[in-house]
């Protein structure tokens, strides 16, 4: 059996309707990137132990911190970053999650991402290192842009750092966006390392996101790989079906809810039960 999850800030930017929605899909997990209009690492002591009481009332947890750490420029300064990542594992420890979503950092599109290879396995590493003193879980997510936005550089990055306490988050749609074929090029190249699914899917002609199974994420293919696999991890909805950015994206109460209908439409295709 695998478990839903979903960034409840593409629902809206409110916790109590995040998470009346969270309830109305049965969806009993949360990647928690953000509230109120404010990222998760920028929330305070006090906002977080509002938001603990409200999610534990509700019987929603948290399956990871949505965080933005690998979200700076290769060439900014990385020693304020290490600080933000400090925050980002308190807030793990916080709501019960080793799961911390990660990126590595993005390259400007005139410049090389083999030039800066060394800079982010150095980095990497030590997020790892610090991950593995904390005992938490780093998630890489394949994101445009950034240096692991194919399978190869992703591979690189999991093999270069070679630690339990980094693993793979699989996004078709980003795949697709940078034009790699998700489940015939990315997955058997990293299906060993992959420990998190995020949903979403695209059309390749133009790169436009769209409900799973209705665009080239090759969703469906995908999903019963993982099911021959016993995979019984997490499913994540990031839908990004009404916008998209670099550090966000939104869909509202009717888009998620069509975001959800068509992973579970795939999930009974599949007769694969689901909580």
């Amino acid at each position: 059996m695998i478990t839903l999850s979903g960034f409840a800030d593409e629902i809206s930017a409110e916790l109590d309707e995040q998470l009346d929605i969270l309830n109305a899909e049965s969806i009993r997990y949360v990647e928690f990137r953000g509230v109120w209009n404010k990222n998760v690492l920028d929330l305070t002591d006090e906002q977080l132990q509002e938001i603990k009481q409200k999610m534990d009332k509700e019987g929603i947890r948290v399956s990871a911190i949505g965080s933005p750490i690998g979200k700076i420029n290769i060439t900014d300064p990385f020693d304020p970053h290490l600080e933000k990542f400090e925050r980002a594992i308190h807030i793990a420890k916080f709501f019960n999650t080793r799961n911390i979503r990660i990126f590595s950092f993005f390259i400007k599109e005139d410049q090389k991402p083999e030039d800066f290879r060394d800079e982010v396995i150095r980095r990497m590493k030590l997020l790892v290192k610090r991950a593995e003193e904390a005992d938490v879980l780093l998630l890489h997510e394949n994101e445009k842009h950034i240096y692991g936005d194919n399978a190869e550089r992703c591979r690189d990055l999991l093999e270069s750092c070679s630690s339990a306490n980094l693993r793979a988050v699989f996004d078709p749609a980003n795949f697709v966006q940078c034009g790699v074929r998700p489940f015939e090029e990315a997955y058997p190249m990293l299906s060993a390392y992959i420990d998190y699914i995020h949903i979403k899917d695209a059309k390749s002609a133009d790169g436009s996101v769209t409900v799973a199974g209705l665009g080239d994420g090759q969703i469906p293919e995908l999903l019963r790989a993982l099911k021959e696999r016993n995979y019984s991890g997490f499913l994540s909805l990031e839908p990004h079906l009404q916008a998209a950015g670099s550090f966000a994206g939104f869909s509202g109460p009717g888009l998620f809810k069509e975001a959800s209908d068509g992973l579970k439409r795939l999930l009974a295709d599949l007769n694969w039960k689901w909580q």
